[in-house]
């Protein structure tokens, strides 16, 4: 389940929150009975999710019928970071997209950005990244099926200006 197919009404259970000092909380949706990452600013909660132990997530790893993402490079102009990687080329069935998991510089601080493209044939992602931070950002990227993620690659991130 994406967060895009949630709907007014729709209620779920907080299980765990980003590690990595962003406010992204881990969810199972009622209606859907499925697991997906949701920004807390774009709903409504019950209770205090900052008592929600930060956990980090275990994604299922298969690399058994597809790779993952190759030629993966980002270029950047001015404070936008471009990625941009070859298709993986999935059977209809199994195809499930990319997942992009970035550390990014925004008002001074690094912050998570996790990313998922829904098919095959949207190659490329743009995040927002300004200079500022004690830390270089970074990311990788994994293509996404049916039975789970690929390996990561890391994403050969350009330095800020």
């Amino acid at each position: 389940m994406w967060a895009q197919d949630l709907k007014a009404g729709d209620t779920g259970t907080v299980y765990g929150r980003a590690p990595y000092g962003s406010n992204w909380l881990y969810v199972y949706m009622d209606r859907a009975t499925k697991w997906c990452w949701i920004s807390p600013f774009v709903v409504d909660v019950a209770g205090d999710p900052n008592t929600v132990i930060r956990e980090t997530v275990r994604l299922p790893i298969t690399n058994a019928l597809y790779a993952p993402p190759t030629n993966v490079s980002a270029e950047r102009q001015g404070d936008q970071v471009i990625v941009t990687w070859s298709p993986v080329y999935m059977t209809l069935d199994d195809d499930r997209g990319y997942f992009l998991e970035v550390w990014v510089c925004q008002g001074g601080n690094l912050v998570w950005v996790p990313a998922s493209l829904p098919d095959q044939y949207q190659t490329q992602y743009t995040f927002t990244d300004e200079g500022g931070c004690s830390q270089p950002s970074y990311g990788e990227i994994r293509t996404i099926e049916k039975h789970g993620y690929t390996d990561a690659v890391q994403i050969p991130w350009p330095p800020d200006q």
